[in-house]
């Protein structure tokens, strides 16, 4: 089942600008959502606060954040 993040205020990373990839986060109930700022259509990837602080781990550790 989905989140509904309708009323959820999407705020864009600090780290974005112009030229570069763009991400945005929202929290709704107890799920954080993460979608591209330039294609909100397109959906959001939705984690739990647990995995989302994994996930926020991973990518500031990592010299290449897709590495596993």
């Amino acid at each position: 089942m989905s989140t509904d993040f309708t009323a959820a205020t999407w705020r864009k990373s600090t780290r974005s600008n112009a030229d570069q990839e763009c991400v945005e986060l929202a929290k709704s109930g107890r799920t954080v959502g993460v979608r591209d700022s330039k294609t909100p259509e397109r959906g959001h990837l939705e984690l739990a606060p647990s995995s989302f602080g994994q996930f926020l781990t991973h990518v500031k550790t990592k010299a290449n954040p897709l590495e596993l």
